[in-house]
């Protein structure tokens, strides 16, 4: 019986490939020029300046780019917003029920402020398509104004609200931390961590 011959390049090539797939399959980032931000949102924040971006992937799909405007780097409770770019088909009221579940999962508000909170987002977030962009607009922490392409969906005038929806991203217990980081404009090992 004649034993089949692994030539080692070839095991160290498909090493490699599967390395590299499963690290793409995590968070896809890379460096990201500066976007300048909607005309909405130089109304909403009358000076801003772009902060970082970064693409959210669950287990390799694409979901969403997002990028962060901010009024003052230095300080984001003097406002900020994020935008997020989606790249497939999604309900709204999916997207408002996996932002409530991540708010009790980071453990903001009470079980009644959670459901209430809920329904708002369930009645202000829209079916979207692939290009459809959601910008959630933090006013110096005390409301959250929210645009879909560009049209004013509605506010949610709770500053407690504000501070749980955008921690979904930027608290450091965040699901997606090296969007975090990419969003801050921070680095991550090292390299520059944006999109």
């Amino acid at each position: 019986m004649q034993l089949l011959a692994i030539n080692p390049g070839w095991i160290r090539k498909i090493s490699y490939c599967l390395l590299f797939i499963s690290v793409g399959c995590l968070l896809s980032v890379n460096q990201a020029t500066a976007l300048p931000s909607p005309s909405y949102v130089q109304e909403e924040l009358s000076t801003n300046q772009f902060m970082g971006s970064g693409k959210f992937r669950w287990f390799g799909l694409a979901i969403y780019d997002a990028a962060l405007w901010a009024k003052n780097p230095a300080s984001l409770q003097q406002g900020f917003a994020l935008r997020l770019t989606y790249a497939r088909n999604l309900d709204g009221e999916k997207i408002a029920d996996s932002s409530a579940e991540e708010i009790e999962r980071l453990g903001f508000g009470t079980p009644t402020q959670r459901q209430e909170w809920q329904k708002r987002m369930q009645s202000l977030f829209p079916n979207v398509k692939a290009g459809d962009r959601i910008t959630g607009i933090n006013l110096a922490g005390q409301a959250t104004r929210f645009y879909f392409n560009g049209r004013e969906l509605g506010t949610i005038a709770d500053p407690a609200f504000t501070q749980a929806f955008f921690a979904i991203w930027l608290d450091p217990r965040t699901r997606a931390p090296n969007l975090r980081a990419a969003l801050l404009g921070q680095t991550v090992n090292g390299a520059a961590s944006t999109p």
